[in-house]
């Protein structure tokens, strides 16, 4: 299937009601910490977008993800250490796409879907690029009898869908896409009551800053596209203005953003605006730039649905696109489109960086996502950063360590 997409239309509203340009607060959530739990990777998440609850998750040492130590005091007891010492491991993927309802479901109805990379997902925040909605049929859809004779895609899987992404992990996805009103508002909505109702938040709608508690570190996620049912990634300022009002309400600010023209012709990242199909698919750079300069402290890009460089500006880590991670009879898997990874990022408390790498990953016919043995992912990455960022671009080692040049 050609991997090139047509547009989605852009004058329906988000409808999801939003308090002062933000999701309505969030209950506290409490939660102990037993001894020994550090030896356990117990990892704290507070999840759903009403009426938070604490959630414990265990993250596996062969993910590398784990608490903090804990130093023993005179009466036994433990303590966390230094609050500029503490940090976190999260996790990215790419374009995600179950199914292609109601003709073509995985088998188990998508139970396990993604086993296969389990090992390198598990993080302390588990996050993903919802390329679908998770709806019923609406009756309503984009590739409607006024597109006949046009190409379009369109792409759906059943709401239970939702329990399948927080059964593998996942925390948090963004809806922040083209394909996020495929089914139309109310397809939408649907989307978002199926990921609350499965205790897996959601991030993108215009306003809205998610934010989720972390080991005791407070991180807030912004999604962007350009689109009316999403935080404007054409608006830098408006953009810097709501990095800056996440900065104020949380310790660490990660940006996910659907920029870029799309396809395998679309690898480099090249200076000022990108088109697609006459569609202004934002300015890469200058958008990824003024998001760090204005308090984020990591950027992390999708729509060409292919990887793109990784470039390392004052500090930060900017992951052009993470490709196709899962295309269920949905997402062209041939050459450099079927090429994907998953994203691990250590990040301190302040912002600064740990450590980092890319797990390659390929996506397979029909779409599944797998583990790449041939480490195709490194080899290209590595090779578009140093090409299109001969100054600032990532080094990615031959184990996958993202590093500074």
């Amino acid at each position: 299937m050609p991997p090139h997409r047509e547009p989605a239309p852009r004058d329906r509203p988000h409808s999801a009601t939003r308090q002062n340009g933000r999701t309505a607060p969030l209950t506290a959530a409490i939660a102990v910490l037993v001894l020994g739990a550090a030896a356990m990777g117990v990892a704290l998440v507070r999840s759903g977008s009403g009426g938070a609850t604490a959630q414990w998750f265990a993250t596996g040492a062969s993910a590398g993800a784990s608490m903090p130590p804990v130093a023993p005091v005179g009466d036994g007891a433990s303590v966390a250490p230094a609050a500029d010492q503490q940090e976190i491991t999260m996790s990215a993927v790419g374009d995600t796409i179950m199914s292609a309802a109601p003709n073509f479901l995985p088998p188990n109805n998508g139970k396990g879907f993604f086993d296969s990379v389990a090992s390198a997902l598990h993080s302390d925040l588990q996050m993903a690029n919802l390329e679908q909605p998770l709806t019923n049929d609406t009756g309503v859809s984009k590739c409607s009898a006024a597109s006949l004779g046009k190409t379009c895609f369109q792409f759906r899987s059943p709401p239970s869908y939702a329990n399948i992404l927080k059964q593998a992990g996942f925390s948090l996805v963004t809806i922040a896409n083209n394909h996020a009103l495929d089914f139309g508002a109310k397809g939408h909505e649907q989307t978002e009551e199926a990921l609350t109702d499965a205790g897996v938040k959601y991030t993108g709608p215009p306003g809205m800053i998610t934010t989720v508690d972390v080991k005791g570190i407070k991180v807030a996620v912004l999604g962007f596209a350009p689109y009316s049912w999403a935080n404007d990634v054409t608006n830098i300022s408006k953009a810097e203005d709501l990095v800056r009002q996440a900065k104020q309400q949380a310790d660490l600010v990660v940006i996910q953003v659907h920029m870029g023209g799309e396809g395998a012709d679309h690898t480099h990242v090249k200076p000022g605006t990108e088109l697609y199909l006459g569609e202004n698919r934002g300015d890469p750079i200058g958008f990824s730039h003024a998001m760090i300069d204005a308090g984020a402290d990591i950027v992390i890009g999708h729509s060409p649905h292919v990887l793109r460089a990784m470039e390392f500006y004052k500090g930060h880590l900017i992951a052009y696109s993470m490709g196709n991670f899962a295309g269920y009879h949905a997402l062209n898997s041939g050459g450099v489109l079927g090429v994907s990874g998953v994203l691990r990022v250590t990040l301190r408390k302040d912002g600064t960086f740990v450590s980092g790498s890319l797990v390659p990953t390929r996506m397979v016919s029909p779409g599944l996502p797998r583990m790449d043995p041939k480490k195709q992912a490194i080899t290209l990455v590595n090779g578009l950063s140093k090409s299109d960022f001969p100054r600032t671009g990532a080094h990615i080692a031959a184990n996958g360590a993202i590093t500074p040049s």
